[in-house]
């Protein structure tokens, strides 16, 4: 399994045996936001990664005035957080994942659920979509 040039250039590595766990968008907020919901995420894997499309979304979120950032935060800021790593899968097999995920006209949940999948992580949401989809060992319900 190939971790993202920044994880890598952190040292990042997969220990046998650990879980590691894709933040959904709503995880990344939560955690932002300190929300109690979120505190099992810190016991539960050894290392938390977020996924490029998150990005995007958090961007679209706030411009739309779906969510607001902590008084002068932006979303690449909350993006960069030092409690995550950001992983960067090839663009061609993590897409190609996206083809297998028909149940859901959301492309955000597509790109997350796929990048999950193609890294054989488990998915931190509260999507109930997701939940209802994924089988509890590829999610962590929040």
């Amino acid at each position: 399994m190939e971790l993202g040039p920044r994880a890598r250039r952190l040292g990042v590595q997969r220990a046998a045996g650990s879980q590691v766990i894709l933040l959904d968008t709503h995880a990344l907020i939560w955690l932002h936001q300190g929300k109690q919901r979120t505190r099992s995420l810190g016991a539960s894997a050894s290392r938390l990664y977020a996924s490029p499309a998150s990005l995007l979304e958090l961007q679209l979120l706030v411009e739309i005035g779906r969510i607001r950032l902590r008084k002068g935060a932006s979303a690449q800021q909350l993006f960069e957080d030092e409690r995550w790593l950001v992983d960067e899968p090839p663009a061609s097999a993590w897409f190609q994942h996206t083809l297998e995920l028909a149940w859901t006209r959301d492309p955000f949940d597509r790109l997350l659920v796929a990048h999950a999948r193609l890294r054989g992580w488990k998915l931190a949401t509260a999507d109930a979509t997701i939940l209802e989809r994924l089988s509890s060992a590829a999610c962590i319900e929040l």
